[in-house]
C-alpha cells in the first residue's frame, strides 16, 4: 500500500502602501508600495484556526473582530510568542469595511493607519482576532519598513493563499 502525503500550502504576502497625506490617500496615489513575503504562524493562531475548523469555542477573524497590529520591536519571531513584542509603540487597528475578503483560495485583511495613528518605526506586523496582545494572534512578521510620520496614511494588507 502506498501512503499518500498531503500538505497544506500557506503563502502570506504583506502589502504596505505609503501615502504622503490624506489627499494622496483619497486619490489612491501612494508614494511607495512594498511587498513583504512570509511570516511565522504563532502557536495561538494555529490553535484558533483548529478551534474554528472543528466548531470549538473561538473568536472568528471576521470583520467584527479582526485587527492588524503594528509595532516597533525587532525581536525575532518565535512560534510561542503571543502578539506583538513592542512594549510601548504598537497599535492594533480594526480591519477596513468589507475585510477580510475572500477570493478563490485567498483571504485578505486590510487596515488603514491614518494621520495620527502608529507614528513610530514599523518593524513587526500581526493579524489578531481582537485589539490587543491578549487576543489570539494568527501570525507575526518582523520586517523594518521605516517610520510613519504624522500626516501620513499607511495601509497594510495581508493576503494569505491556501493551496
Amino acid at each position: 500500500m502506498n501512503a499518500v502525503a498531503e500538505k497544506i500550502g500557506y503563502k502570506p504576502l504583506w502589502i504596505l502602501r505609503k501615502y504622503a497625506d490624506d489627499a494622496a490617500f483619497t486619490k489612491e496615489s501612494p508614494y511607495e508600495v512594498i511587498e513583504i513575503e512570509g511570516n511565522l504562524l504563532l502557536n495561538e493562531g494555529i490553535t484558533a484556526l483548529l478551534n474554528l475548523l472543528t466548531g470549538a469555542a473561538e473568536t472568528a477573524f471576521s470583520n467584527a473582530n479582526a485587527y492588524i497590529g503594528v509595532g516597533d520591536s525587532s525581536t525575532a519571531a518565535a512560534a510561542s510568542q503571543t502578539g506583538l513584542q513592542a512594549s510601548t509603540n504598537k497599535l492594533y487597528k480594526a480591519v477596513s469595511a468589507s475585510y477580510p475578503s475572500i477570493s478563490g483560495q485567498t483571504v485578505t485583511f486590510r487596515a488603514e493607519f491614518v494621520s495620527a495613528e502608529a507614528n513610530f518605526a514599523w518593524n513587526e506586523f500581526t493579524v489578531a482576532n481582537g485589539n490587543s496582545d491578549a487576543a489570539d494572534n494568527l501570525n507575526r512578521k518582523v520586517s523594518s519598513q521605516g517610520t510613519k510620520a504624522s500626516g501620513q496614511v499607511w495601509t497594510l494588507d495581508l493576503a494569505i493563499t491556501f493551496s
